[in-house]
């Protein structure tokens, strides 16, 4: 899918990451190109699971792919990630869509997770 044809519809975006397995897909593929075998090593789960996600994740827009003689590799589409989050603050945030964020890192009550928060 080229940025041309990128319709960011924020309702088959949260269907696409509502799967935890496709939230480790898309981090495996963020910033580099990953073969299949390459995914199923990082994600830990078998070859027919990862192409599955990735056919899913594919139809969504979600990854950018490429053929090199046999092999095939994704890489994360951060474009539509962007657009699709910033469609999504617009429709449910719209107070904080509109002016920069910053966040700060903050632990949890136990103390063991790091969270984001927003800073005004």
């Amino acid at each position: 899918m080229s940025s041309d044809q990128i319709s960011a519809n924020p309702l088959e975006f949260a269907k696409a990451l509502a799967d935890e397995t496709r939230q480790k897909i898309m981090a495996a593929c963020c910033c580099e190109w990953r073969s299949v075998s390459e995914i199923v090593e990082a994600v830990g789960v078998s070859q027919p699971t990862v192409s599955h996600h990735l056919g899913i994740l594919r139809r969504a827009g979600l990854v950018n792919v490429r053929h090199r003689g046999k092999h095939t590799f994704y890489t994360l589409n951060q474009e539509l990630v962007a657009v699709c989050c910033g469609r999504i603050m617009q429709a449910f945030a719209p107070d904080v869509a509109g002016r920069e964020l910053n966040t700060e890192d903050t632990e949890d009550a136990e103390g063991t997770e790091t969270l984001k928060t927003l800073k005004r």
